[in-house]
């Protein structure tokens, strides 16, 4: 499969904008098979792909974006993993309401970058199953750059197959984000709620 879009090697974390943590994993997810956790990164390759290649103005991208999202990540699993240990003693209604506006946060953060994505090539590679999820390999190749590996992690404790995280030469999105999301915590007091408010004005 190969994809016309240009991934640069830090910023490529954004695009997808799901991920996980491993030691954060609540056991094993259903039997999610290789074959649809490919299948699930082909359709996601493809539909940034047509968002970029769109015309849309930035905001109609970001919109866009922010719908992928919804659709083909586990943001639940991705927020509370993005949260940390504080996500242990907060409300089911302060961790969706947390996960929202980090959806949010994650479009327009990344979601601006997307006209920077045109012109590289994503090719799967391959797909391992490592028990509590399948991980879908890939090469991204970029004018002017050496290619380099992206790992997606897929599973389906939901139901269906949706991504739970994603390594850009090894590093995962949910570590740089953590960090980010832990400093403006501790910014605003150790205060989910004012963490989520913080977050809407942020990205």
């Amino acid at each position: 499969m190969h994809n016309k879009i240009r991934l640069p090697r830090r910023t490529l974390l954004a695009t997808f904008g799901a991920a996980l943590a491993v030691p954060m994993l609540p056991g094993r997810g259903l039997a999610v098979t290789e074959s649809a956790a490919t299948g699930l990164v082909t359709q996601v390759t493809d539909e940034i792909t047509r968002i970029i290649n769109s015309g849309q103005t930035e905001s109609g991208m970001i919109n866009d974006f922010e719908r992928l999202m919804g659709r083909y990540a586990d943001l639940p699993t991705i927020s509370q993993s993005v949260l940390g240990p504080p996500a242990r003693s907060a409300t089911q209604a302060q961790l969706r309401d947390f996960s929202r506006a980090f959806q949010g946060y994650m479009a327009r953060k990344y979601g601006r970058r997307f006209r920077e994505f045109i012109g590289g090539n994503v090719t799967v590679t391959g797909a391992q199953d490592l028990d509590r999820f399948v991980e879908v390999v890939s090469r991204v190749d970029m004018r002017g750059s050496a290619p380099f590996e992206v790992r997606f992690r897929v599973w389906d404790r939901s139901g269906s197959p949706l991504f739970i995280d994603m390594l850009i030469e090894g590093v995962s999105l949910v570590i740089s984000e953590r960090s980010e999301i832990g400093a403006l915590l501790e910014q605003n007091g150790g205060s989910i709620d004012r963490l989520t408010q913080a977050l809407q004005r942020v990205g």
